[in-house]
């Protein structure tokens, strides 16, 4: 009985010793990556590392080399944090090749400072609050986007047109879903 004492003692004090260290260890790193994130020049949801969750689609797109200009454009409009929210969301990514088929200097004119809200106005035009699939796009005549304007829906060969771009793939997110699209979306001149 005494030994069984000793050894249940024993089994709290390394339990509890154990668990001291990893609190410790967590606290260090915790107070490592807030250093990092305060002393960073951009703040925000969208600067944090170390998320093992499902990746938010800001994630999806950065891991693309797909989507580079897209992310270049992102960063350039200063959106990144707005892509990282709860959502869901649902984002409509243009390939590289899409915004090459753009008229030449478009994409380089659109990143430039001064033109900072343009881009942003057109970038948020990819953006639908929602999670829907490619099928049930299909239910759709239009989506409000968000810049506040209507995206079209078309059915062409049993497929969604969204604004006259084709969805070449789908991918979920942690905070909503990526369809990536052959085509860059430009809302309407009002």
């Amino acid at each position: 009985m005494k030994t069984n004492l000793k050894l249940l003692s024993l089994a709290v004090f390394v339990v509890t010793f154990m668990s001291c260290k990893d609190t410790q260890e967590n606290k260090i790193d915790t107070e490592t990556d807030v250093v990092e994130t305060t002393n960073s020049e951009r703040q925000g949801q969208a600067f944090i590392e170390g998320d093992v969750g499902k990746p938010n689609v800001l994630q999806i797109a950065m891991g693309s080399e797909d989507h580079t200009t897209l992310v270049a454009a992102v960063q350039a409009a200063q959106l990144e944090n707005s892509l990282v929210n709860a959502g869901p969301l649902m984002v409509f990514a243009p390939t590289n090749a899409a915004f090459d088929a753009l008229p030449e200097g478009t994409v380089l004119n659109l990143l430039k400072p001064e033109n900072k809200n343009a881009l942003a106005d057109i970038l948020k035009y990819h953006v639908t609050p929602g999670n829907y699939s490619k099928e049930f796009l299909m239910k759709f005549k239009k989506l409000g986007q968000a810049n506040n304007q209507d995206v079209q829906i078309e059915i062409v060969d049993g497929e969604p047109m969204i604004g006259g771009a084709k969805i070449l793939a789908s991918v979920p997110a942690g905070n909503g879903i990526v369809h990536i699209i052959d085509k860059v979306l430009l809302p309407p001149k009002e």
